[in-house]
This record gives structure tokens, C-alpha cells and sequence, in this order.
């Protein structure tokens, strides 16, 4: 028996991140231009050759969550339940009379619990190798907790699992999410992601395989997506939620539909553990396997949130691949790079991105690639790279492209919602 596929569409969408801990504050700075990256204040980085990162700021748990579970949860799952509060809240999911049976969390990150890893480490070695762990201390860690939480809060007992691809997690997330509504397995389905990698662990690991900028006199200007002087990635933390729903299920209880989900794509580079592809092979047949999920040509895409990191090896493949997929519709496409203000979120970076995706499709504004200064000379001079200021075009179709390490790509194809 053929199965008809079902119409998704996003209703719901909560933020934390380096530039506002809500969706508006968020995109408000993401088109003023705005820097997310400052001197890390999370530890004493005195020892460390970066010394800078785009943390979340004056982030409250306890305005989230009970104060007895927040002792009891790593900060990535904070951040889990912070975005996906206004989500749920946003996309009216605390009505009466939905089936919470058929209600789902899929969740991604990068690395989980890192920060309780790394502190329970610590003081076991502190203590003279006194196996004193706490009680929480694997709860903490494991990078499902952000979806099991989520659920236990608000009684979702639908699909509920983890998604790990590195940078490309959340991406996978909302794909997977995606999929189980539109196969008739759900009806709603929070999908995003988080991560809390700013900790010496983290940067210490980052920096020792030399990908982290080392702009210490001005962080502001480190995440430099195109730049010709570009020398690495600047370390992000937070999460974000998206609502899912079927579209006829929004419809009946008169959801807010911001976009449609479109289509996912995802293929594997094969080639190195953290280089991409200098053929950039795996992105190309992930951007053609979303753009014949999606059902739409090149010529449609308006808007492409890269996944573009400031790296010296990654951002060119990731263009020329891009560039060998649309041909001259390259050129009339709109491109930009949001890490350049909100830094690198890992795992967290797709479901960020992508939200940034629907809101330039709802708003009409591109998002700027801020500190392009002095634009790369081998990319193609026709590709308009959104230099520094947002700019407004319509955009009914946007894609978000994410990359991880181990040679995950995932794509994500948002447009506007028609009826």
C-alpha cells in the first residue's frame, strides 16, 4: 500500500543564543549586525591561546526550569528547555485537547553533557582518584537528555530520540522530525538542538586542533565567513526549538504557520574525519537530494544560510560545491554566513540557522555576513555574499546547509506557507 505523504509546517519557535534569549531579541540583532563573541567569562582562560567565545549571556535557568532540576542538569539541557519553552509556549502547545500521544521530541547535539564531563573528571583526579561521582553525573552527560526532558516536562509521549552528527545534528533533527509527520507517525514534533561547549575542555580541544580564531584584541571582528583573512571558528553555545506540525492538524486548531518545511537532504563526504571534501562532494549530493525532496529547481532557491564557519579549508568547498549544484542561478541567490555573529553553536547550529531561514522568508530580510572585509579573490565575483549590512529581497524559498565533523551534510528547504 502506498503511503501519501503528509504537508509540514513550522507553528512554533524559541531561542537561546549568544545574540538574545528569545526569537525576537535574536533576530533583531542577527540583521543590525551584531557580534555575539566577547571574552569568555565562563572560566579563567589565562592559560588558553583563545581567549574569546559567543556565549550565551545573562542566562537564568530558574526562569526556566525548577531550581531543584536545574543542579540536576548539564547546561546544554538547560538550554534544551529554555528554547523549547517558548516554543511550546509560541506554538500554543499547552491547549486543551491535543493528543500528547502523538506529540514528539527529536533532539540534537553535537556533544552532550560536556561541561559535567569534564568537571566530574576533575575531581576525581582532584581527589586522588576517590570515585565521589554524583548521583547525576551520566544523566547530565548523555546527549538524549535534552529530548527525554523536554517530554517528561510538558507529557509528550510520542517518537523521541537524539540525533548526533556533529555540526550537523540539530539539521538531522528537524529532518528526522520532518519525516515521521509526514509519514503519518505524528502530529507535532519539537525538533532542535543545544550545546554548552564553552568550557576548558572544549576550547582547549578546539584550539589544539588549530581551528579556533585567534583574534584575542578583537573578537567582534574573528568570525570572518569569505574573508581573505579568516583563521578559524569561533566557539558558540545555546539551542533552539522548532514546532512541526501536519499541516491539516495546525489548520483545525488554528496554529500560526510561519513556513513550510519542504524538504531535507543528507550524504556523507567519505573522506576525512575533520577536512571537508575539497570537491566538496558530499555537499553536493546532499543539496541535490533536498532539492529533489523539495521538489523544486535551483532557479527557486532565493536564500542560502551557509554553513561557512571562518575556516580557511571549509568555506570555499562549501561554496564551489553550492556553485556546482546552481550553476547561474548562483547569482541571483542571496548568501550569507550567521556565524559570523553568533559564532559556532555545534550541534545547535542547524535548528539556530534554520529558524534564521523561516524568519527571512516571513520578514523579507537577508541576514549580513558581517566582517567581510576583504572578500576571498577565489570566489566567484557574481556570488552576492551579503557583505556587512542585511539587505531586503522577498525570499519564499531558503535552505540551510550544516556540515559536521566525520563528514556529515544535511540540508534543510523552508518556504513560504501558500495555503
Amino acid at each position: 500500500m502506498q503511503r501519501s505523504l503528509k504537508r509540514v509546517v513550522v507553528t512554533g519557535m524559541g531561542a537561546i543564543t549568544p545574540l538574545g534569549n528569545n526569537v525576537a531579541d535574536f533576530w533583531s540583532n542577527l540583521c543590525a549586525g551584531k557580534s555575539g563573541a566577547a571574552p569568555i567569562t565562563l572560566f579563567d582562560t589565562e592559560l588558553f591561546k583563545t581567549k574569546f567565545a559567543c556565549e550565551v549571556k545573562n542566562f537564568d535557568p530558574e526562569a526556566y526550569i525548577d531550581k531543584k532540576l536545574v543542579k540536576r542538569m548539564d547546561r546544554f539541557s538547560q538550554f534544551a528547555m529554555a528554547s523549547a519553552k517558548e516554543a511550546v509556549e509560541d506554538g500554543g502547545l499547552l491547549a486543551e485537547g491535543l493528543n500528547r500521544d502523538r506529540i514528539g521530541i527529536i533532539w540534537g547535539t553535537g556533544i552532550g553533557g560536556l561541561i559535567s564531563f569534564q568537571n566530574e573528571v576533575a575531581s576525581f583526579g582532584e581527589n586522588g582518584r576517590n570515585p565521589r561521582f554524583t548521583p547525576f553525573f551520566i544523566t547530565r552527560m548523555l546527549a538524549d537528555m535534552g529530548a527525554g526532558l523536554i517530554s517528561m516536562e510538558y507529557g509528550f509521549r510520542g517518537v523521541n530520540f537524539a540525533t548526533v552528527s556533529a555540526c550537523a545534528s540539530s539539521t538531522n533533527a528537524i529532518i528526522d522530525a520532518f519525516n515521521y509527520i509526514r509519514l503519518g507517525k505524528a502530529d507535532v514534533m519539537l525538533a532542535g538542538g543545544s550545546e554548552a561547549a564553552v568550557c576548558e575542555a572544549g576550547v582547549g580541544g578546539f584550539s589544539s586542533m588549530k581551528a579556533l580564531s585567534q583574534r584575542n584584541d578583537a573578537p567582534e571582528k574573528a568570525s570572518r565567513p569569505f574573508d581573505a583573512d579568516r583563521d578559524g571558528f569561533v566557539l558558540g553555545e545555546g539551542g533552539g526549538t522548532l514546532i512541526l506540525e501536519e499541516l491539516e492538524h495546525a489548520q483545525a486548531r488554528g496554529a500560526h504557520i510561519y513556513a513550510e518545511v519542504l524538504g531535507g537532504g543528507c550524504a556523507a563526504d567519505a573522506y576525512h574525519m575533520t577536512a571537508p571534501h575539497p570537491e566538496g562532494k558530499g555537499v553536493i549530493l546532499a543539496v541535490q537530494a533536498a532539492l529533489e525532496d523539495a521538489g523544486i529547481s535551483p532557479e527557486q532557491v532565493d536564500y542560502i544560510n551557509t554553513h561557512a564557519t571562518s575556516t580557511p579549508a571549509g568555506d570555499l568547498p562549501e561554496l564551489n560545491a553550492m556553485g556546482e549544484v546552481f550553476g547561474p542561478a548562483m547569482a541571483k541567490i542571496s548568501i550569507s554566513a550567521t556565524k559570523s555573529m553568533t559564532g559556532h553553536l555545534l550541534g545547535a547550529a542547524g535548528v539556530v540557522e534554520a529558524m534564521t531561514c523561516i524568519k527571512a522568508i516571513n520578514d523579507g530580510i537577508v541576514p549580513p555576513t558581517i566582517n567581510l572585509e576583504n572578500r576571498d579573490p577565489e570566489i566567484n565575483p557574481d556570488w552576492d555574499l551579503t557583505p556587512n549590512v542585511a539587505r531586503k529581497r522577498r525570499v519564499d524559498i531558503a535552505m540551510s546547509n550544516t556540515f559536521g565533523f566525520g563528514g556529515h551534510n544535511a540540508i534543510g528547504v523552508f518556504g513560504r506557507f501558500t495555503g
